[in-house]
């Protein structure tokens, strides 16, 4: 593993969160290792901060009257807002901690010297390649058609950066959120690959709230949350996660125009259809949860292994 700030490697933190001086006690082996507060208050401290953070930004949405994501069905114009706030609010709070824990913030995955740079982009390209061979593969079994055009002209190319828009959003939220702060936090308590786990079930589990998911949609989730952990492992950050993320699902939404875990949105380029047996297309979770999710993202994992090896 060559992380940009391996957390098995880095100094004891000096700043507020160090262990007090003086004898061994029951209250400092609870609280405290030989660095820092435990990984688990650490984490604790972290959700305190989202959670107050995204308070005041959920009363400041209401009262400015911003779009939300509603039962009624989600828009992109309702996820820059929403997503858009709550990467703001772990991305403050992980500011926080890393000044409480003397770290670089971009010692949390997303370094601002890699940002939207070559690995992103190769990102970007290996996430359009895994929806595009999802889809395809559904369709030579015959559970896809593409239909035709749902949008012309401006609306067309409107739509696709708005999406874009969202979907960047969607991927560094989600990715810092369970591949960012939590990750190296529960890493130094657990080690890499326990703590991935945890949080890619965490991941998936978390997506069973959406309308039309369901349990085989969740698992694969899961496994992808899994695949990408070891980009990170590979790659040492989350931009190339970050671009693959944004890149599937704007594929997802907007280009194949199929469900998203369950979610169906406005504004997308097809009138495409699924038909045939739900173990191949997924029915209402979208092709997340057809069993040729779980083959192109083994086939992927594969292929990122030899592509880039470990350093």
């Amino acid at each position: 593993m060559e992380l940009d700030q391996n957390p098995e490697t880095i100094p004891p933190a000096r700043l507020l969160i160090g262990p007090p001086h003086g004898p061994p006690s029951v209250a400092k082996t609870i609280f405290w290792n030989d660095r820092e507060f435990r990984a688990g208050w650490r984490l604790l401290i972290y959700f305190l901060f989202v959670f107050l953070i995204v308070l005041v930004e959920t009363a400041l949405v209401k009262a400015l009257h911003l779009p939300q994501i509603s039962v009624a069905g989600v828009t992109a114009t309702s996820i820059i807002v929403q997503d858009g706030i709550s990467l703001i609010a772990v991305i403050v709070a992980a500011g926080i901690m890393a000044m409480l824990e003397d770290r670089p913030l971009g010692g949390y995955g997303l370094p601002s010297e890699s940002a939207f740079g070559g690995r992103f982009w190769q990102g970007i390209v290996w996430g359009i390649g895994m929806i595009t061979a999802m889809i395809l593969l559904i369709r030579a079994f015959g559970g896809y058609s593409f239909g035709e055009l749902a949008l012309r002209g401006t609306a067309l190319w409107g739509y696709a950066v708005l999406w874009g828009a969202a979907f960047l959003l969607v991927g560094l939220f989600e990715e810092f959120s369970f591949r960012g702060y939590s990750q190296f936090t529960l890493t130094t308590g657990l080690g890499f690959w326990p703590a991935a786990t945890i949080l890619s079930a965490a991941f998936g589990a978390l997506h069973l709230g959406n309308r039309g998911e369901d349990r085989i949609g969740a698992l694969s989730v899961f496994v992808i949350g899994m695949f990408f952990c070891l980009t990170l492992w590979r790659t040492g950050n989350l931009w190339f996660a970050v671009g693959l993320h944004a890149a599937f699902d704007w594929g997802e939404t907007y280009l194949y125009s199929v469900p998203d875990s369950g979610l169906v949105a406005p504004g997308h380029l097809l009138n495409s259809s699924f038909h045939g047996p739900t173990w191949l297309t997924g029915g209402s979770v979208g092709p997340e949860g057809s069993a040729i999710a779980f083959l192109v993202v083994g086939l992927a994992a594969v292929l990122f292994v030899i592509v880039y090896p470990a350093k």
